[in-house]
């Protein structure tokens, strides 16, 4: 019982109880950057909000916000309204909601962008528009805002764009959480992603049923910053065995091991990991996997050279040693610049390793 209550004690979480004897209120969300991963975010999201909510969609590529909101229109007509933003201002002055009377109108907005530079470019337009709407906005006071950041961004960059919405929305009138994800495109198409949260425990209430209608499964990680911790931690291993994976299969063809018996004998061994099992770098050991298809889809090699770089820097800011992390960032970028691995899934490290002898 300690428990639930020391979960609803914050303001937020005060002000989401007092309106549960009330009749249910227009939700407004927004949702910012649709890019592969993104725009099916955006579509489970949608699919599953009341008809009677709102979602508007911004995206630099206008042509694309267009698209994704004919097709929610027509493919998902039961859904939460869409609409086009004109900007990322105009999508978050939606979502902080305009109020009618005396109804409070609940906001969301989701970020799902490439880089730091991105977000912080999105943040900057949205925060503008937080101070052009202080005075003229409060009839009363409004829930919290909730911006939820699905980037893979550095949690330094990601802590100081929670400081600068605490500033634009002080006294708990707005809440700034990292939710990276793990899954992939299609991960992000089925709505299974994996989602790593850093936010207070207070405000799990309201974020995992949100986070769940774009994905299966909701990882506490700790305070604001921690998921983007957990996310960068994990892509470091990810980085480092794809290469070994790569390298091993490399040796074992070299020797003359056929590479199915090989894969075979690691993933019954101590070797076995998702690169070996799952995401095989040699063509035609997993038929599933990007290497059967010419490396095409999967997780992009520049994005797993972002990642690396990242999660290299906030090694650096914690003052934590990575002796391999050199080297790797050296192989992907060298891979990268291969015209023949350049835009193609990460495990094509073991194109370029062939390619190299």
């Amino acid at each position: 019982m300690k428990n639930t209550v020391r979960l609803w004690r914050p303001v937020v979480c005060a002000q989401r109880r007092g309106f549960a004897t009330t009749s249910r209120r227009l939700d407004n969300y927004a949702f910012v950057g649709l890019g592969q991963m993104g725009y099916q975010m955006a579509r489970n999201l949608q699919s599953k909000l009341a008809p009677s909510d709102t979602i508007s969609v911004f995206d630099v590529n206008a042509a694309v916000a267009e698209k994704w909101v004919q097709e929610a229109k027509t493919q998902q007509p039961g859904g939460a309204a869409p609409r086009v933003a004109r900007n990322a201002g105009d999508a978050a002055r939606d979502a902080l909601g305009q109020l009618a009377g005396l109804i409070v109108i609940i906001d969301t907005i989701i970020t799902c962008l490439p880089e730091p530079k991105h977000v912080k470019s999105v943040f900057d337009c949205i925060i503008l528009t937080l101070n052009a709407l202080q005075s003229g906005e409060m009839i009363t006071r409004p829930k919290p805002r909730l911006f939820i950041d699905c980037s893979t961004i550095d949690p330094t960059s990601s802590r100081e764009l929670a400081s600068a919405v605490k500033a634009a929305l002080p006294n708990g009138r707005g809440n700034f959480v990292d939710a990276p994800m793990s899954g992939g495109v299609v991960g992000a198409t089925a709505g299974t992603l994996t989602f790593m949260l850093g936010a207070p425990k207070c405000l799990l209430g309201r974020i995992e049923p949100i986070l769940l209608r774009m994905g299966k499964r909701v990882l506490h990680c700790g305070s604001q910053g921690a998921g983007l911790s957990a996310k960068l931690a994990n892509n470091y291993l990810l980085a480092i065995e794809n290469i070994a994976t790569a390298e091993a299969m490399h040796l074992g063809v070299k020797w003359g091991l056929d590479p199915k018996v090989l894969a075979n004998v690691i993933n019954v061994s101590t070797g076995r990991c998702w690169p070996s099992e799952v995401n095989n770098p040699v063509p035609g050991v997993v038929e599933t996997a990007p290497a059967s298809r010419d490396y095409a889809g999967g997780f992009g090699i520049g994005l797993m050279r972002k990642d690396l770089r990242l999660a290299m820097l906030a090694a650096k800011e914690a003052g934590a040693e990575l002796p391999l992390a050199e080297k790797a960032s050296e192989v992907y970028e060298t891979a990268e610049a291969d015209e023949r691995c350049k835009g193609r899934d990460f495990s094509v490290v073991y194109r370029w390793l062939q390619g190299k002898q």
